[in-house]
C-alpha cells in the first residue's frame, strides 16, 4: 500500500511480530514439523495404508493366487478384505470394518456393489468381476461426524 495508513499498518505489524518473537518465539523445527504433518495427513487420506497379510507364503495382489487378504487403515478406521476366486472366475470379497459403517460400496469402473455390514462390521460382495477396484466406506467417527474412508485401488 502506498497510502500513509498502509505504512502505519506495516510498522504496527512489524512491531507486533518482533514482540511475539521475543516473548514467545516459535520452535526452531516448527516449519519442518508442519510440513511433515501435512504430508502424513495427505498420505493417510489419499492412500490408506495397504498391507498384505496371508498365512504361509506372501502373495502379490496381482498374483495368480486363489485368495488374498488385504488390510487397509487410515489411522482411525481399519478394513480387512479377503478375496477368493470362484470357480466361474468371479470374485467373492468378504470384509470387516472396525468402525460404525453406515454405507459400504465396492467401486469398479462404472459399476459398484453396495453392501450392508452386520452388527460386527462384516460385509460381503458376490460375483465381482476381476479387475481394479476401490472400497468406499462412510463411517461415523469417534467425534460423531461422518467420514468417507476410501482404499487405494487394488486388483481383485
Amino acid at each position: 500500500m502506498d497510502t500513509e495508513e498502509g505504512h502505519d499498518d506495516r510498522a504496527l505489524y512489524e512491531r507486533l511480530r518482533e514482540m511475539w518473537q521475543s516473548v514467545d518465539p516459535p520452535p526452531a523445527d516448527l516449519a519442518d514439523r508442519m510440513v511433515a504433518a501435512v504430508a502424513v495427513e495427505d498420505l493417510s487420506r489419499e492412500y490408506a495404508l495397504l498391507t498384505l497379510v496371508e498365512s504361509g507364503e506372501r502373495a502379490a495382489v496381482r498374483g495368480g493366487a486363489d485368495t488374498a487378504t488385504l488390510q487397509f487403515s487410515d489411522g482411525e478406521t481399519n478394513v480387512l478384505l479377503h478375496v477368493t476366486v470362484a470357480e466361474d472366475g468371479s470374485r467373492r470379497i468378504d470384509g470387516w470394518v472396525d468402525a460404525e459403517a453406515l454405507a459400504i460400496r465396492l467401486v469398479q469402473d462404472d459399476r459398484d456393489w453396495p453392501a450392508r455390514p452386520d452388527q460386527n462390521g462384516r460385509f460381503a460382495f458376490d460375483e465381482v468381476t476381476p479387475g481394479v477396484a476401490r472400497l468406499r466406506v462412510v463411517v461415523r467417527g469417534a467425534d460423531g461426524d461422518l467420514h468417507d474412508f476410501q482404499t487405494p485401488r487394488f486388483e481383485v
